[in-house]
Formats: structure tokens, C-alpha cells, sequence
């Protein structure tokens, strides 16, 4: 099957484009120029696939749709990526779950290239729904504004698909600039930790320096002007209110994506 983000062949057995293939197939079959009713003209050809796929391994649901990043290296597309690790519903509801997203998409248009999500619950209908919006060219602004479900045991005023969104679009409009975790241990960046002090002593990246949110307003001052700094929390929030502060203030500052917990997932995966 064709690739809808790379055009590229590859195989991709999976029983729901199997299903649409044959729905097209038979259609072109039996066609005729018009269809009664005024209803629109039926499917006649295959476009693609997604890749749109789930499996639980160990009472975690993994999914994933449209293309990783392993396969966008291998193509040469451009791209760009952040994480998250949301809550499944509410947090201040009891029994959240988080759930863990990695978010592809297209440096120059905001255009979605994939996205993987893991978790205990409600990862498989987050990627049902960002697949949904990638078969109608959707972009990471799309996803920020699409209006979801809420109660609080069902998911959150900003539901894990709009905080995708929002992070996204907030990178590409310049207003949360990321750095690279690849670069991570090359960088000659101060690493500034805003967690609080307790946080910071239960782990941390070397070489990071604490400096908590709550105290940054006092201490900015004993900051570099001149050195660019990486800010870092436990999953991104704090570091992102702290880039703004610090911004405003003319500093050069950039944010791990995704916090302690990417980090901590990246130095398993070694990679």
C-alpha cells in the first residue's frame, strides 16, 4: 500500500485498510455514472494508508498512526517532534492514568506526520482521533482548537489531543522554543531545573542546576545572558511558564520537551 505521508510502498497488513480496499474494489465493480438519491460518487480508488494500529503488551495500550520518526529520517522529510504525559481524565479526579505521546509533524505548515501514544487508558482514542484529523490534512493548529468530550472521569478541559496541539503550535509561532534531546549530552547549555528542591533531590540530569519555579522571579539575575539555557521540570509545564518569564527578560532559553519523564524514558531506550 502507498504511504499517505511518505507516498512510499510498504506493507501494512492490518484488517481495516484491508476492508477499505475491498469496499473500493467491489464499488468500481459494480459502478455507474451517477448514484440515485443525489448522494455523492462512491470511493474508486485506494489513497493510502495511515499505518493507524494498537496492541496491549503487558496492560499497556500502544498505538500509533501515520509515520514514525525511524521512517522520516529514512525518506529525508522534515520534521519536527514534542512529548507529553497527560493525565487520562482529570487529574484531581480519583484514578488518572497517564498517558505518554510522542507528536510528529511538519516544521514548515504544522502539518501532523504521526504520533504514538502509550498508557493504561485512553491511548488508543487519542491516536484515533489525531489519525482522524491527518486523513483530512489536519495540522497541529487543528488539534489545539478541536472541541472533545469533557467530564472529569472522561478527560480533561484541555484534552490530551489539544495539549498536544497547543505545544506544537506554540513551537512553530516561536513562543516555546525546544531543544534536542540528542544533543543533550554535547550541549554546552546551562540546564536549569525548576522543579522544587525536594523534586531535584530525588533525581535529576547531571550537571543541572535547581532552580524552582516559585523562586525564579528572585533569582533570574544569576542566570547567563550570554550562554544559552535548557529548562527542564517534571513534564513540561513548569519549564514552559519558566521560558516565558525568562524571555520576556531577554534571556536565551529553550525547553526539554516532556520533562523528567522523557528523560527518564530516553536514557532506557538509549536513545
Amino acid at each position: 500500500m502507498r504511504n499517505r505521508i511518505t507516498r512510499e510502498w510498504q506493507l501494512v497488513p492490518l484488517a481495516g485498510p484491508a476492508n477499505r480496499q475491498g469496499r473500493v474494489a467491489a464499488t468500481a465493480i459494480i459502478h455507474h455514472s451517477t448514484c440515485s438519491g443525489g448522494a455523492a460518487r462512491p470511493t474508486l480508488a485506494f489513497e493510502g494508508v495511515l499505518g493507524t494500529a494498537v496492541c496491549e503488551v503487558f496492560g499497556l495500550t500502544v498505538a500509533i498512526t501515520g509515520a514514525s520518526e525511524k521512517l522520516l529520517r529514512r525518506v529525508g522529510m522534515d520534521y519536527e517532534k514534542i512529548y507529553l504525559h497527560p493525565g487520562h481524565h482529570a487529574s484531581y479526579f480519583p484514578g488518572a492514568k497517564p498517558i505518554h505521546i510522542k507528536l510528529l509533524f511538519s516544521k514548515s505548515d504544522g502539518r501532523i506526520l504521526g504520533a504514538q501514544a502509550v498508557g493504561e487508558a485512553g491511548a488508543a482514542g487519542r491516536i484515533d482521533v489525531i489519525a482522524t484529523a491527518m486523513m483530512s490534512g489536519g495540522t497541529v493548529f487543528d488539534l489545539e482548537d478541536l472541541e472533545l468530550c469533557y467530564a472529569p472521569q472522561f478527560g480533561a478541559a484541555k484534552d490530551p489531543v489539544n495539549l498536544a496541539g497547543m505545544v506544537a503550535a506554540n513551537h512553530l509561532r516561536s513562543d516555546l522554543l525546544l531543544a534536542d534531546w540528542s544533543e543533550l549530552e554535547k550541549t554546552t547549555a546551562m540546564l536549569v531545573d525548576v522543579r522544587s528542591e525536594t523534586e531535584f533531590a530525588d533525581g535529576h540530569i547531571p550537571n543541572a542546576q535547581n532552580f524552582p519555579l516559585e523562586t525564579l522571579r528572585d533569582r533570574f539575575h544569576e542566570l547567563p545572558r550570554n550562554r544559552e539555557i535548557w529548562l527542564i521540570c517534571g513534564v513540561g509545564q513548569r519549564a514552559y511558564y519558566a521560558s516565558r518569564l525568562l524571555k520576556q527578560r531577554g534571556y536565551p532559553v529553550k525547553v526539554l520537551s516532556g520533562g523528567m519523564q522523557t528523560y527518564q524514558a530516553w536514557m532506557r531506550a538509549g536513545d
